[in-house]
């Protein structure tokens, strides 16, 4: 599609290092013989992040040696003084161009009516684009680079535990210039990212147009499911359909099968004008037979988009010079090969195959690979989803009835009536387009934004669970902003820190619906759940990253390329790790998750998360639930192990699950 930007007429920029370690020096010794008092330490540090930066439009090394000899700042009052502002003049630039995109995407995030082209144009202008570049450009990075410089993962490591929070958020500013990337390949990955996330916003199954090969009808009247969020979740609700279910699970995964290997006939990808048959993979409307025609590998074709945007990005970034680097070791703060060899350690507990014989069963069957998403742990999967629905559509008709309701949700969960009001008066609700979502504010007095599909029927419990999960997300975002003690420290580690709290929220939504556990072991049960969900997150973002380094290493690749690539990683995985579980070989079921397409790398954020989530669930057992949230989202944006040792006085890892899977499995065994 096309973003609201014009041809760039710039040249290219010679990101090679400009300033030569003659005029590094020069500049530092401009600096300690003007100001004696200076802390060598951080003027070497700013000197060199600052000419690391620099480039030949920027001026003359004469004149980078000038610039830092007038704007180095010796003096902690001064700097903290000029620090303070630029904090302000941050959350006032950050917080508005938030409000500016939140408002530039409201047909395309919200049910609200048709998208037209001058929607799509909108919603994939990035307001930020541009700011790196004037920055660069009127010198205000070179400022903080300068006076506030960078400190990479490994230093925060080290020095961090003796930091105080003022030199925490300092070193947070100093992470808003790492590199320098002209704002038209900004622009450009906004608009790929954008093309894929409304391709993805309108993918959805008429259910009640499927088919079995004897023309039979399995699902009710008016079903539309959107993939992969609701027919996964239809799969999950199917446990409970005793008579129907199984066919219907077999049905969905079938259809799954067909997304992923682009098989699906393109005409009843939202559409409820044809029938489809996915076993037979025929279509017909009315009684007449339609010649198929598949979608044409548009899903890859997407992250195909979206690798080369990144790829362009590339050189801009020496030290983070993958989409893989900058995603792990840059925004999540922790190393691939780290995630990697966590995912793998768990995923190879002899502890699951156990696990997968227990749930064999309780099915009183084989396992399916759909049983991947076996939800026979949570009181929910024998209550029957119509029933869950009754209550969930009485309560929330609308979501002005949702949002008037938050405050309750808090209370029971253990905040005061007055900082439940507190939180929940920064959240706002609106009807989702797509399965919903959470959008944070980036400023004080600013509003976060809950995105939830309700239909004229009211909140169906799919809905609900997802409201729940991404009401955690605003309750987080709530948190982080307008309790830390620094606009700089606002937020959390990484993604995965948020959806811990979410994964929290949206494992309550039974007691929040006031259904009781009836169950005496009920933390075995929720420890066995949680096992089994991170085994099938953790194979999806294994999946995941091993698309994206094939991809690295195979730059020219085709969509169809790559389409083969991901189903054959796919089934590599679930070979290596699912089928000694499952029992069952060659699926490519891995593959399905929408979040590949729309959020590069986003999905092992999910499984880190879970494990976090897992470590606050254990620490917080016994204590008061609204109070440890609270003190332990107040923590900010320290680096992911700090915030974790704080948080619970551990280091983040795989062995508690672990640990807690081996001693809840021995409890079944032993009935």
């Amino acid at each position: 599609m096309t973003a609201c930007t014009s041809p760039s007429t710039k040249k290219e920029v010679n990101t090679s290092k400009y300033i030569n370690n003659a005029f590094i020096k020069a500049a530092i010794d401009s600096v300690k013989n003007a100001q004696p008092t200076a802390d060598v330490f951080l003027l070497e540090k700013g000197v060199n992040h600052a000419s690391s930066l620099w480039r030949t439009e920027d001026g003359t090394p004469e004149d980078f040696v000038a610039f830092v000899k007038t704007n180095y700042i010796s003096d902690p009052g001064k700097r903290k003084a000029v620090f303070d502002k630029t904090c302000d003049y941050l959350e006032s630039l950050y917080g508005n161009y938030n409000e500016i995109t939140l408002d530039l995407r409201k047909i395309i995030d919200l049910s609200a009516g048709e998208i037209d082209e001058i929607d799509r144009m909108f919603g994939n202008y990035s307001v930020y684009s541009h700011i790196q570049d004037d920055f660069y450009s009127n010198k205000i990075a070179f400022v903080i680079a300068l006076n506030f410089p960078y400190f990479t993962l490994a230093e925060k490591e080290k020095l961090g535990p003796q930091w105080s929070r003022e030199q925490w958020a300092m070193a947070r500013l100093g992470d808003q210039f790492v590199s320098r990337v002209p704002a038209e390949l900004n622009q450009a990955l906004s608009t790929a990212i954008g093309n894929a996330e409304m391709y993805i916003a309108e993918y959805n199954i008429h259910m009640d147009r499927l088919r079995t090969d004897d023309n039979r009808q399995i699902f009710p009247d008016g079903m539309v499911l959107l993939s992969h969020w609701n027919l996964r979740d239809e799969l999950k609700a199917d446990y409970s359909d005793k008579e129907k279910g199984l066919e219907k699970q077999k049905m969905i995964y079938k259809v799954m099968e067909r997304i992923i290997r682009q098989e699906i006939p393109k005409m009843v990808i939202n559409n409820p004008d044809y029938n489809w048959a996915p076993f037979s993979n025929k279509v017909t409307r009315g009684s007449e037979a339609v010649e198929l025609v598949s979608e044409p590998d548009t899903r890859y074709s997407h992250v195909i988009d979206i690798f080369k945007a990144n790829k362009k990005i590339d050189a801009y970034n020496p030290e983070m010079n993958t989409a893989l680097l900058r995603k792990f070791s840059w925004e999540m703060e922790i190393s691939q090969k780290e995630v990697e060899s966590l995912f793998d350690t768990y995923l190879s507990s002899p502890q699951l195959a156990v696990l997968g014989k227990l749930i064999k069963e309780k099915l009183g069957r084989d396992l399916e690979p759909f049983d991947i998403w076996y939800d026979g742990f949570k009181s929910r999967s024998i209550i029957p989803e119509d029933l869950l629905t009754s209550k969930t559509s009485a309560l929330y008709p609308n979501t002005a009835a949702f949002k008037a309701g938050t405050p309750l949700i808090l209370t029971k969960l253990g905040w005061s009536p007055e900082r439940a009001r507190y939180i929940t008066d920064k959240i706002d609700v609106d009807p989702a387009r797509g399965s919903g979502h959470a959008a944070g504010a980036a400023m004080k007095g600013a509003d976060s934004h809950l995105r939830t599909r309700v239909s004229a029927k009211g909140m169906d419990y799919k809905g609900y669970n997802i409201a729940i999960h991404e009401f955690g997300h605003n309750v987080e975002q709530t948190i982080s902003l307008y309790d830390v003690d620094n606009y700089m420290m606002s937020g959390v580690p990484n993604i995965a820190f948020t959806e811990a709290l979410a994964f929290i929220f949206q494992s309550r939504d039974l007691m929040l619906l006031g259904i009781k556990q009836e169950n005496k072991d009920t933390e075995n049960m929720q420890t066995l759940d949680a096992a089994w969900s991170l085994m099938e997150i953790m194979g999806v973002g294994m999946v995941e990253m091993k698309v994206w380094k094939w991809l690295y290493d195979n730059p020219e690749a085709t969509a169809s390329d790559l389409k083969e690539t991901t189903v054959n990683f796919a089934v590599e995985v679930w070979n290596k790790y699912f089928s000694p579980v499952l029992g069952v070989k060659d699926s490519p079921i891995l593959a399905i998750y929408s979040h590949m397409i729309e959020v590069p790398l986003y999905l092992p954020n999910y499984a880190y998360g879970q494990i976090i989530e897992f470590q606050i669930e254990d620490y917080i057992k016994g204590k008061n639930f609204a109070n440890e949230v609270d003190r332990i989202f107040k923590q900010g944006k320290l680096t992911p192990q700090q915030w974790m040792n704080a948080a619970t006085g551990t280091k983040i890892s795989a062995q508690p699950i672990i640990k807690a899977l081996d001693k809840a499995l021995s409890s079944q065994i032993t009935k």
